[in-house]
């Protein structure tokens, strides 16, 4: 059973107190009543960990990492397909064919997520430094956790939309809309905050128990490696990625299939993950897991995996396909029993919520089924991908075949180690393990955009992937309106 962490519970208070600013349409409104409540808020080291712990708490919320958030990462890869039933919510099927329009309302709702929680951690930013009755260490601390999860938010926003409007102070009513930023401004904004984090945010073992699951210099260091990594920084990501490992805070110890239950929450693969909690009071969970689950017997049915993924993504063998899928008439680890009859032919078994796990009295509905954010998996094989594009093959092979034995396990005559014969050669070999290691954890669009070959391989399984205008998705029309045209559209939308 899942030991609830102590912000989790207080995420709650600090989120009901902040709820009032972060809840309009568009990031450029804020309701003025809001303004009272912050500004008491902001006055004492309880107040500073509340407001700090609401930041927390919005990336359960529905618009940060439920619908749309599946919808933008993963509907629109190889990986995934709709799912569900054919006539239930069709504006998800526009990810999956990736004919979005910028009226498409889920659009909206990933953009106002992101940016909800950008208000949020822009309030800690400024006003708990102004905090004088406080521990100074704990002050940088709180500041530094915000920092890292609006750069969090930002990178969301920089790979869907490109750039975006640079909000660093706090949005008042009345402010004039903002013109959106470069994309080369956004990372840079991204790379201040996690450097700064980096800079005052303690080890994963440096916490106490009580806050397991909060950023932590691991964690900063591991995004910043992947935001240099979309940007072909490879000296960047090696450097990064090395002390990563070096720092001995994180192994490949957790068996695969493992690391997406509830005993390997927050374990020694984990970077850092949205911690979700069943509370006797409800509300510490997410949708997350009910929308994937079954349809017709254990959820939705939304995001499944594509016939691609299931029949080519895999080596025979590969135990990582059975971790990863669930099959019609299958039998689960828990004793549970598909039905043959459900409607889609496969569900992600990452998103699976066991029968034998902790419940949320309020349902699968406020599940508390951890979200996957930054793994060490992923951290090993970014650190194969730039040794490769360095020349250094050897380091690559080294931390390909690290990966690939963790998958193996015990087993024999799968998966054996790759040998380094040429950098190009090398370079296929870690996208295809990137591939069906991080399968249905929200990656696989925008790896293939950041590779340049987004048209070539999402073109061969029927999507209408256009060059030039789908690396990005469009500038949500509702946005638009909202700035009185300041803010511009994509190219081809």
């Amino acid at each position: 059973m899942k030991t609830v962490n102590k912000f989790l519970t207080t995420a709650l208070t600090g989120a009901l107190l902040l709820g009032s600013q972060s809840c309009s349409e568009s990031f450029l409104e804020r309701n003025p009543q809001g303004e009272e409540i912050v500004q008491d808020f902001f006055q004492s080291e309880d107040g500073a960990i509340k407001a700090t712990n609401a930041i927390y708490a919005h990336l359960r919320a529905w618009q940060t990492h439920v619908f749309a958030f599946i919808a933008v990462s993963s509907l629109t890869s190889d990986d995934a397909d709709k799912g569900s039933d054919p006539t239930d919510a069709p504006f998800m099927g526009e990810f999956d064919q990736l004919t979005m329009t910028p009226t498409n309302f889920i659009l909206n709702d990933y953009w106002t997520g992101q940016y909800q929680g950008i208000n949020r951690c822009n309030e800690v930013i400024q006003r708990v430094p102004q905090i004088t009755s406080m521990n100074t260490t704990l002050r940088d601390r709180l500041v530094g956790e915000a920092r890292f999860l609006r750069a969090y938010f930002y990178f969301n926003l920089v790979r869907t939309f490109g750039g975006v409007p640079r909000v660093t102070d706090i949005v008042q009513a009345g402010d004039p809309p903002q013109p959106r930023a470069s994309r080369e401004e956004i990372y840079q904004l991204i790379e201040q905050d996690l450097n700064a984090a980096i800079g005052v945010l303690p080890e994963k073992s440096g916490y106490p128990v009580a806050d397991l699951g909060r950023a932590t210099k691991g964690a900063a260091k591991g995004l910043l490696a992947k935001v240099a990594m979309y940007q072909k920084r490879w000296s960047d990501v090696l450097r990064l990625t090395d002390e990563i490992i070096a720092s001995n805070e994180y192994n490949l110890n957790t068996p695969y299939e493992r690391i997406f239950t509830e005993a390997g929450e927050n374990s020694s693969e984990s970077l850092f993950e949205v911690q979700n909690a069943a509370l006797p009071q409800c509300g510490g969970g997410s949708q997350y897991a009910e929308v994937q689950s079954v349809r017709g017997q254990l959820g939705w049915g939304f995001n499944v995996p594509s016939n691609d993924l299931i029949n080519n993504a895999y080596e025979t063998g590969d135990p990582r396909r059975d971790a990863t899928i669930i099959f019609p008439g299958e039998t689960l680890f828990d004793g549970v029993s598909i039905n043959r009859n459900t409607p889609n032919p496969a569900y992600n078994q990452k998103a699976y919520v066991a029968q034998s796990e902790t419940r949320s009295a309020c349902g699968i509905g406020d599940s508390n089924k951890n979200i996957r954010i930054l793994r060490y998996g992923d951290v090993v094989l970014m650190n194969a991908e730039a040794a490769n594009e360095l020349g250094n093959g050897a380091q690559a092979a080294q931390r390909l075949n690290a990966v690939r034995a963790r998958a193996r396990g015990t087993r024999t005559g799968v998966l054996a180690d790759v040998a380094f014969t040429s950098q190009e050669q090398m370079r296929q070999a870690i996208w295809r393990e990137r591939r069906v290691e991080l399968a249905m954890e929200h990656d696989r669009f925008w790896d293939l955009v950041r590779q340049g070959r987004a048209a070539q391989v999402l073109r061969a399984v029927g999507k209408n992937f256009t060059p030039g205008v789908n690396e990005v998705m469009p500038i949500p029309q509702t946005q638009i309106d909202a700035s009185g045209g300041v803010l511009t559209q994509n190219p081809g939308y």
